[in-house]
């Protein structure tokens, strides 16, 4: 039996990456952070101490978890570790040239996986000889607090790959699942962005306000959909009453290809979001931080109820 993954690189030092490493150490392994961006890993420490604020009630991190990460600039760091982890910016291009430099540099049982949010685990393996020992691993913001972890398949993933990734993550605390194809957005983000798209279209054709479609969807799927997810809602519901209203309802839900206007109109203004200060909402410093804490805090109690209730 192949013993269990002891040290961990992870590439990237921005809040995904801090949180990978924020996860794997409070659970007692080695980690090194590596990011060549000058004041990166400064300010990932600084993150990871926070976050680890979160995780000492809900995984018992220590003190002794912060002297488990180590910084460094250079990905020749990442040679001693079992599985090497990317989490750098979504471009394509810069992963692939990261793998190639690693696939180089790694001995030959490494394991890589990406934290992709949805590119082709396919078209970034091809940067490597050992697509057989390359996996996506889809982790969800805050990484260090959101259980869930997409595992997605090259068409060459070995495995025994698989078996020792889903193996780590579950070690961690995580609850894995297995993509087995590589489609774009794999899981979650499809669910998501069909979901999202329908909320934009209402916002803009003036149905509801921002705050009030995101509370029907808070008070209403939101909670309900921490614990049925909606394949057994439909067996609950009636497989048949879901099919007689997605007869009249879908030709009339959104289904445009292409994002919206009202989005688009929102990146051209610079409205991003919570990191700009305005996006649906308006953001001030402040707020922002503010709403970041409380709901991982939140998160982390849900998370742990949760899975004190399904005995995970």
């Amino acid at each position: 039996m192949t013993s269990p993954l002891q040290h961990l690189a992870v590439i990237g030092a921005g809040a995904m990456g801090s949180g990978i490493a924020a996860l794997f150490a409070a659970r007692g392994l080695d980690v090194v952070l590596i990011d060549p961006i000058e004041g990166a890993l400064e300010r990932a420490a600084q993150n990871i101490d926070r976050q680890l604020q979160v995780l000492s009630s809900s995984a018992g991190a220590v003190p002794t978890t912060m002297r488990r990460i180590r910084y460094e600039a250079g990905l020749e760091a990442a040679c001693g570790a079992e599985l090497v982890i990317e989490a750098v910016p979504e471009k394509l291009e810069l992963k692939r040239d990261i793998f190639a430099r690693l696939d180089s540099l790694c001995p030959a049982h490494t394991l890589f996986a990406t934290n992709t949010s949805g590119l082709s685990i396919n078209a970034l393996a091809d940067a490597v000889t050992r697509r057989d020992r390359f996996v996506g691993m889809h982790f969800f913001t805050p990484a260090d607090v959101i259980p869930l972890v997409e595992v997605v398949r090259n068409d060459d993933t070995s495995e025994d790959t698989v078996t020792r990734v889903m193996a780590a993550l579950r070690d961690a605390g995580k609850r894995p699942v297995l993509v087995r194809r590589d489609i774009p957005g794999f899981i979650a983000n499809r669910i998501q962005h069909a979901l999202a798209r329908e909320a934009i279209s209402l916002l803009e054709n003036g149905v509801a306000s921002a705050e009030d479609i995101d509370e029907v969807v808070k008070w209403s799927l939101g909670i309900r959909l921490a614990l049925t997810g909606p394949l057994e809602q439909r067996d609950m519901n009636g497989i048949d009453v879901h099919c007689a209203i997605a007869e009249y309802l879908y030709p009339d839900l959104e289904n445009r290809t292409t994002p919206s206007d009202l989005l688009r109109e929102k990146v051209r203004e610079g409205h991003f979001g919570a990191k700009s200060g305005q996006g649906f909402y308006t953001w001030d410093p402040e707020r922002r931080d503010r709403v970041l804490r409380e709901k991982s805090a939140a998160l982390a109690e849900l998370a742990a109820w949760l899975g004190a209730r399904s005995g995970a």
